[in-house]
């Protein structure tokens, strides 16, 4: 078990630093406090050979491409203060109307302009002998629009199990939308393919309807029966194909509360591998990547694109400041924001 520290690059004067958690088992994974990015994760297969299963890039100026800034599909950031899509852009809060940036047509998205996942991040302490990180961030009163001052804390972790713990901390100042997600981008193959082959489940019969802008709703619908219900393991082309669309769904963990359970495993025959995913909160956005430019590329060579990667983002309900009956989509002062994921590897 090990943490190595590197530099990455230069930002305003700045130098970001890339960080090296591995296990005992191969596993290991870099992340940037750029964005508290993930930029590369690498496990084995099922014959022992380490490999990429994450879109990233190996250096730090892959994130500034052309071609990256016009796709913008943040690639393994940690983006907030509020995930997924607002509505028209605003919300009310205790009587007061609040704007946003409008990133997605009228609608915000991950928190604006300059998100949490375009920040450099303080890393507050970090191990040589163990696989850990954690880092902390600072966003201020009616920075891209929101309300109070908030202070931010993720820890990554790396265990023998082959589990990376992603843990989430919050407290503000002042009543505000907060929810935060990493957004790597998996392929179980290595990207030796695209990720229609994967097989998943999702423990999920319920899912949020969103409008054609994108924006939830507020109502919820059953999947039972139908094409996009997972809780029994389907190939992801098998569900495309019927839907004659990729996944952009946001599955709802309604029983479960915010008590850290498994939600969702997906697997891949080929390379024996398999990931599961265990979370605290309410729902997850299962997305396959389907606006994903096939501009992109590793600088290996590995190849990015339309359903070459699939998302697991775990968080509050997309939307929720503007839904009534959305669960805990506001961090109010004196609460302290407490959230786990964790993406379990076996091959």
């Amino acid at each position: 078990m090990r943490t190595d520290q590197t530099d990455f690059g230069v930002l305003n004067g700045e130098t970001i630093q890339q960080y090296t958690l591995e296990n005992d088992n191969g596993v290991r994974v870099k992340i940037s406090n750029y964005g508290a990015t993930i930029t590369s994760i690498l496990v084995p297969n099922k014959e022992g050979k380490a490999e990429e299963i994450v879109c990233g890039f190996d250096t730090f100026e892959g994130y500034f491409s052309d071609a990256y800034k016009a796709n913008a599909p943040y690639f393994g950031g940690t983006v907030g203060r509020y995930c997924s899509q607002i509505k028209d852009a605003k919300f009310s809060l205790k009587g007061k109307d609040y704007e946003l940036a409008k990133i997605v047509g009228n609608n915000n998205l991950h928190g604006g302009k300059v998100g949490f996942d375009k920040k450099i991040w303080k890393v507050s302490s970090f191990s040589n002998e163990l696989a850990n990180i954690q880092m902390e961030l600072t966003s201020l009163h009616l920075e891209e629009g929101f309300p109070g001052n908030i202070t931010v804390q993720v820890t990554f972790t790396l265990t023998n199990d082959n589990e990376l713990k992603i843990r989430y901390g919050a407290i503000t100042d002042q009543d505000t939308p907060f929810t935060i997600t990493n957004h790597s981008y998996f392929n179980l193959s290595g990207f030796a393919e695209n990720v229609e082959g994967h097989s998943v489940m999702v423990n999920s019969d319920t899912k949020q309807i969103w409008d054609e802008t994108g924006a939830a709703t507020g109502e919820n619908v059953s999947v039972a029966g139908k094409t996009d219900d997972l809780r029994t393991a389907k190939t992801i082309k098998e569900v495309h194909d019927a839907m004659g669309d990729g996944f952009e769904h946001f599955y709802l963990f309604e029983d479960k509360g915010f008590e850290l359970g498994k939600v969702a495993e997906i697997s891949e025959p080929k390379s024996g591998r398999s990931m599961e995913v265990f979370t605290t909160e309410p729902g997850m956005l299962l997305y396959t990547g389907k606006y994903t430019s096939d501009e992109l590329k590793r600088e290996s060579g590995l190849q990015y694109g339309k359903f070459r990667g699939f998302c697991c983002e775990t968080h509050r309900y997309p939307n929720g400041p503007n839904i009534a009956t959305a669960p805990q989509s506001i961090l109010k002062v004196g609460e302290v924001y407490n959230s786990t994921t964790i993406f379990k590897f076996n091959w």
